[in-house]
């Protein structure tokens, strides 16, 4: 039993050897010898493409494309006490598109993620718009997705929110309403039900450094 046990603790270690060497020659490093490659997968992150029934609209074509990954740390504003990032910091791109049934005609908008929370199945975005025609370039708009089942052909209980929507109002010192800000992360509940398409959330803990 002696032998054979030193024997194959040799073989294994000239396996593990000749694996090593094979992986030297053709460039591909062992799994575990790609930790950058591990954290990578392991980041936060919302794709998909979906259609939403807004109750405020229900005969409109309205849909939100989302493609966001977190970035940890890399949205820094040097000479304050955000100077390096925060674990929210996120990178990507919204693209949202409403057919008006009343008007016949189709608004877009296209906006680059700034910031990405997850918990479980459910996320939270923001994202600052870069081209519209009928939101203001510049401003920050707010998302929440619930993934649901994944069932594209009636969405599998998705949901989606958008600041716009329903909130994000408050009234100035005269009593006039408006809408403030929308600040990094922040957004309403996923209010709108998924009709068609749907979004895949991958969770990752928040990790500070």
């Amino acid at each position: 039993m002696f032998r054979i046990s030193i024997r194959t603790a040799r073989a294994t270690h000239i396996t593990a050897a000749a694996a090593l060497a094979l992986a030297a020659l053709t460039g591909i490093a062992p799994a575990s010898a790609s930790p950058s490659r591990a954290h990578h997968l392991a980041l936060a992150s919302v794709k998909g493409s979906a259609r939403i029934m807004y109750a405020y609209s229900p005969k409109d074509d309205i849909r939100f494309t989302i493609d966001a990954q977190a970035a940890p740390y890399t949205h820094r504003f040097p000479g304050t006490r955000l100077e390096n990032g925060l674990p929210t910091d996120a990178e990507g791109t919204v693209l949202v598109s409403h057919h008006s049934a009343e008007k016949n005609a189709t608004f877009t908008a296209e906006a680059r993620v700034d910031c990405l929370a997850t918990g479980g199945p459910v996320a939270t975005l923001t994202a600052v718009v870069t081209k519209s025609a009928v939101l203001t370039v510049g401003q920050r708009i707010g998302l929440s997705v619930y993934q649901g089942s994944g069932d594209d052909e009636d969405g599998g209980g998705a949901r989606l929110g958008f600041s716009w929507g329903i909130g994000n109002a408050d009234v100035d010192a005269s009593g006039k309403p408006y809408q403030p800000v929308v600040g990094t992360c922040m957004a309403p509940a996923p209010f709108a039900p998924v009709v068609h398409g749907g979004y895949q959330v991958h969770h990752a803990d928040i990790e500070v450094r």
